[in-house]
């Protein structure tokens, strides 16, 4: 044996870099190795994601998760967090939908308000407003940077001793695992952290965990003019969304629900010109100017039912998950590291109740919707 662990974390993302941050910010005293296979994090979704921050989810551990993340990056200043809030536009045909969310998130505790056209039109004066009704807006909801997010997580955890490797694991048992440079490493308990890959990592342990990749779609615009304004995360009824980025630019994507599983990390630019431009410029004519500076792809982790998990894998000793949080692991992270932490520690959820999101809810066929997705 070469190496050992108190704790393994298999993924230096977000995800793993918040559990280790958390775990020592939390007292933890033993040492925390993390495995990370892509050191540049040229590939990691993480840091390939959109960034957005949102409470408005229909569940209550969905929006408790994210409203204790809210509270986390409001003190990193270098996630360069902007509260710009998430506006969904409400049009005849999804008014009813989005009152019904607005009521239901309310109720569980989640903070955001329905407008009327002349909000919306305060908020984003250039949209064309003429078949909308109104919007669902959270005004604490917003986006920050993905790769300083993910950097100030690592830093932190570093800082208060996370040991970094970059290596990649070959197998895993109870008790160690075996990674192609480090050789056999011995540690008690072991955390797949690995985002898309989480379902790869786990075979290596011989478990079935139903994590799949599934590519998503982004790109950058630099605007045709200099804006007044910072953009809100704007959400069209027809999925496209946008949100501002440094230099008068936006960050634009839209989920396409027909996308095969796969790693692809590369963009369509067909599907940009035909998919994303015209109803751009259809809710907002100035769009019509914009000009492609950059299109990539990212990796959604998605599960069944597009909720993550978080848990203890029973069939083998000390051995973690958290991963498959199918879009929504950045906006989630912080919460995350604290619940793994408080599992691994204490054996039980503290900050959030989490057991809707356990490992065996698929082998019992009893899967957590939430249908608050973008």
């Amino acid at each position: 044996m070469t190496a050992s662990a108190d704790i393994l974390i298999i993924g230096g993302g977000v995800i793993g870099s918040s559990i280790a941050f958390n775990l020592l910010q939390d007292g933890f005293k033993g040492r925390i190795l993390v495995i990370e296979r892509d050191p540049s994090y040229q590939f990691a979704s993480s840091a390939l994601a959109m960034g957005g921050v949102r409470q408005q989810f229909m569940s209550t551990v969905n929006i408790r998760m994210v409203q204790y993340s809210l509270k986390v990056l409001e003190h990193f200043p270098e996630s360069q967090f902007r509260q710009r809030g998430y506006l969904l536009l409400a049009t005849e045909s999804n008014c009813e939908k989005l009152r019904r969310r607005h009521d239901i998130q309310k109720s569980l505790g989640a903070e955001c308000e329905m407008l009327d056209v002349s909000d919306v039109r305060r908020l984003v004066p250039e949209l064309r407003s003429d078949d909308l009704v109104g919007g669902l807006f959270g005004p604490k909801d917003g986006y920050v940077d993905p790769r300083a997010t993910l950097r100030a997580f690592r830093s932190r955890a570093e800082q208060l001793g996370a040991v970094y490797v970059s290596d990649e694991v070959e197998k895993i048992e109870a008790g160690y695992a075996q990674a192609v440079k480090s050789g056999r490493i011995g540690a008690p308990r072991i955390v797949i952290a690995a985002g898309a890959y989480s379902g790869v990592v786990a075979k290596l342990a011989g478990v079935e965990v139903p994590v799949t990749p599934v590519r998503q779609q982004l790109f950058r615009c630099a605007l045709p003019r200099p804006w007044a304004y910072e953009f809100p995360v704007v959400i069209d009824p027809c999925g496209v969304h946008w949100r501002s980025s440094p230099h008068n630019e936006i960050v634009i994507a839209k989920t396409n629900p027909n996308e095969l599983p796969g790693l692809r990390f590369g963009c369509d630019l067909d599907r940009f010109h035909q998919d994303f431009m015209p109803p751009l410029i259809h809710r907002l004519p100035e769009f019509r100017d914009l000009k492609l500076v950059f299109g990539w792809g990212g990796l959604y982790e998605m599960t069944p039912d597009h909720n993550g998990i978080i848990d203890r894998i029973p069939d083998i000793e000390g051995l973690y998950i958290a991963a498959g949080f199918s879009g929504h692991g950045l906006m989630m992270s912080a919460a995350t590291g604290k619940l793994m932490s408080e599992l691994i520690r204490t054996n039980k959820f503290e900050t959030v109740d989490a057991s809707v999101l356990s490992f065996s809810r698929f082998a019992r066929n009893e899967l957590f919707w939430d249908e608050a997705m973008i």
